[in-house]
């Protein structure tokens, strides 16, 4: 039986990669912070307790920015293959946290890097890197050879992780691969993200539970994928003969006001009544466009997009709209028992 290993398991990619993997027949073993609230939403329900027979998912407490603990990990689980998804992957919050980003986001993945290479361990690695690497756009639309020109410290972060996987890979001959992935979204997209934002708010609105959206650029553009799709790409790269690096992206591009439009259209609102733009929303620097070109993992991988923007922003109204109507149903349950606070 395979095994692998992945940092980031308990977030959307990581929650998606883990179904993909346990569903394949791996032992899952996933890298989670401790922390005094449970984290783990996204996977509890693939989670069994270990001392059940038969178990595939195991979960170990550690941190990307603590060597030691990864180094004792990895000789601990041997895992085949490790895909490193974890990072402070906020684009906006990374002006705020600079620093942290670098650590987390950049140096992260040279822990692990030195962590194989230390071990021995003839393990295959997946590198996340991100379409904000190129950032002021040097060619469209962007595949592997374009230059990268990051407009945040999360997209120079994520240039220094993917060019340091390259460095391994060549200097010590590590099976290492880097996943430029575009915009790829899903219902477990974190809620601060904008794609989230909007049809979260879109179907809160709908329920009577809150009344705007504030958001910031709405001209920026993105390209915008299915997350469960893009996970399979990051599957198939640690499944060829050779590592190689590769653009996931559908090849189309649309604009936050597409996305609002789409949103609350199919909500039965006008996004018009709706939306605010707010400063603090805006990057210091921002990027304009992103659009990718897959079609190297079309003819290596066999692999290409499928979820249409439509169907994807629809599939996540539609998971929103079920938590915003539970939620208004318990409100106005409360308020007709007379519950306030100190009942509840």
């Amino acid at each position: 039986m395979s095994k692998a290993l992945i940092t980031g398991i308990t977030g959307q990619d990581g929650s998606y990669l883990a179904e993909l993997l346990l569903d394949k027949g791996y032992e899952v073993h996933g890298i989670i912070r401790r922390a005094s609230t449970f984290n783990t939403q996204r996977i509890d329900h693939l989670y069994q307790d270990p001392h059940i027979n038969g178990v595939r998912l195991f979960l170990h407490y550690g941190d990307i920015a603590d060597s030691t603990n990864l180094i004792k990990l990895l000789y601990r689980i041997q895992p085949d293959e490790i895909y490193h998804l974890a990072a402070q992957s906020h684009v906006r919050v990374s002006f705020d946290i600079p620093e942290y980003t670098g650590d987390v986001s950049g140096l992260g993945t040279i822990r692990i890097l030195e962590a194989i290479r230390e071990t021995g361990l003839k393990t295959k690695f997946y590198q996340a890197s991100s379409s904000e690497m190129y950032g002021k756009v040097q060619a469209v639309p962007q595949r592997e050879t374009t230059p990268f020109y990051p407009r945040s410290p999360y997209g120079a972060a994520k240039v220094y992780a993917h060019w340091v996987t390259v460095n391994y890979r060549e200097s010590y001959g590590l099976f290492a691969c880097n996943g430029i992935l575009f915009n790829h979204e899903s219902p477990r997209r974190g809620e601060t993200f904008v794609t989230r934002k909007v049809t979260r708010t879109a179907a809160r609105i709908k329920a009577g539970l809150e009344e705007k959206v504030y958001l910031g650029n709405l001209e920026a553009k993105r390209d915008w994928g299915y997350a469960k799709e893009y996970v399979e790409a990051m599957w198939l790269m640690l499944q060829q003969d050779e590592p190689d690096d590769y653009v996931i992206a559908t090849g189309q591009t649309h604009s936050v006001s597409e996305l609002v439009e789409e949103a609350f259209s199919y909500a039965g609102l006008d996004w018009r009544k709706h939306l605010e733009v707010d400063q603090r929303y805006y990057r210091p620097a921002e990027v304009d466009l992103l659009i990718g070109d897959a079609s190297k993992a079309k003819r290596k991988l066999g692999w290409q997009a499928k979820t249409t923007f439509k169907d994807l922003v629809r599939l996540m109204v539609d998971a929103d709209m079920v938590s915003a109507r539970q939620e208004a149903h318990l409100n106005s349950y409360n308020n007709s028992q007379g519950a306030g606070p100190e009942r509840l």
